[in-house]
């Protein structure tokens, strides 16, 4: 087994929720052939054990979880420390993304319609939102900081404090979202309610921004565009990033303030390691029978990124240097969000353009000299 393939989901295998031409048919012939591969989505926003079922529905194929990997998905890896307190989880539908959290450990997640809920007057203008929040929301666990006489402070285990934020997925009340990231950014220690008397000092690193103990704020999907079922790519997860951003360089107000944030999936490093553990994972599942005495790490030499977003996709199987020596190759289909624009650095080009990913396995199979033509019954996977 000197291959592997790693191939993307939304324009690959569906556009928005329908299956695309040749997307069963190249997961069988993988399937047949003893091939390992993992879907790799920059997508997420629900339980993934629910995503594959939901996936699997689609293109009328079974799939297992193990092979399946959100953006968010490496955060269940998290250490124990990092799961502790009150995480604040934004985006995704309805608490969809609460449970998702819940799921990964974390011990005390809250979404934005917690706070709505309570307290409506953090952002008016969310009142056409009014039944959506109240339909999710749950109490939250302390009181929000208001400063009166009688506490002119914020005060550890009686105000809500927030430890860590995660964006999942793409914010439904974006106004909403915006509002309490920037406060948390701008606050006390993440107490909400609260604003920190650093920002704006010069003689601390960053102008004093980011640097009173805030939360640390996680972005799982760095994607700008997604390929909905309408014509045009739609704005996703990266278009809220960028709106953040851009309010920020407002609110400070300086040149060279930095928004400290952290990235998660494609085409950032951490996506692709976390990716090729689990393809090494799924080697070992496969072949492990065949392969007693032999390092199995040292069979497999080449993973196939197969990819729409010459951004995320093709960037980062470009610029992924494996710490086992693999190479990593990029494929483009034409299915998804590319519309034949020309890249914008070397990193975007990818090795191979295709129409869809049927063409992209067959092509592959063909260049690694697997035949085509046997039709071997598909190989038992342990879980």
């Amino acid at each position: 087994m000197r291959l592997s393939q790693s191939e993307g989901i939304d324009g690959v295998l569906l556009r928005s929720s329908k299956s695309l031409p040749g997307a069963r048919e190249a997961l069988r012939l993988l399937q047949r052939q003893g091939i390992p591969y993992i879907l790799l989505t920059n997508g997420g926003g629900k339980l993934e054990k629910s995503r594959v079922r939901q996936l699997s529905k689609q293109l009328a194929l079974p799939l297992e979880e193990n092979i399946f990997i959100q953006s968010h998905t490496p955060y269940a890896d998290f250490e124990a420390k990092q799961k502790q307190g009150c995480t604040l989880v934004l985006g995704g539908h309805g608490d969809s993304c609460r449970k998702v959290a819940e799921s990964y450990g974390f011990e005390k997640v809250i979404i934005p319609s917690d706070i709505y809920h309570e307290y409506p007057e953090i952002w008016p203008f969310s009142a056409p939102f009014k039944k959506y929040h109240a339909s999710v929301a749950k109490p939250l666990p302390l009181g929000m900081f208001v400063p009166s006489k009688a506490s002119p402070e914020p005060r550890e285990g009686m105000h809500l404090r927030i430890n860590s934020m995660f964006v999942y997925n793409d914010p439904r009340d974006m106004g909403l979202e915006t509002q309490l990231v920037l406060d948390l950014l701008l606050s006390h220690k993440g107490f909400l309610g609260t604003l920190s008397e650093l920002n704006g000092k010069s003689d601390l690193p960053n102008h004093g921004y980011q640097q009173d103990s805030q939360p640390p704020l996680y972005f799982a999907n760095p994607d700008l565009f997604w390929a909905s079922q309408y014509h045009l790519s739609r704005l996703g997860s990266g278009g809220f990033q960028a709106s953040l951003r851009g309010l920020w360089n407002e609110v400070t107000g300086k040149q060279g303030i930095e928004l400290i944030a952290i990235n998660g999936g494609k085409p950032y490093r951490s996506a692709y390691e976390y990716a090729e553990q689990k393809v090494v994972h799924r080697l070992h599942t496969m072949y492990d029978d065949d392969l007693k005495g032999v390092a199995i790490q040292d069979n497999l030499k080449r993973v196939y990124m197969v990819g729409d977003n010459p951004a995320s996709d093709i960037t980062g199987a470009n610029s992924f240097q494996s710490p086992e020596g693999r190479k990593w190759l990029s494929i483009l289909v034409r299915s998804g969000v590319w519309r034949g624009e020309k890249p914008k650095n070397e990193l975007e080009k990818p090795g191979r353009i295709v129409d869809g990913v049927y063409d992209a396995v067959r092509s592959v199979l063909h260049e690694e000299g697997w035949p085509l033509d046997t039709n071997p019954e598909p190989r038992a996977v342990a879980d």
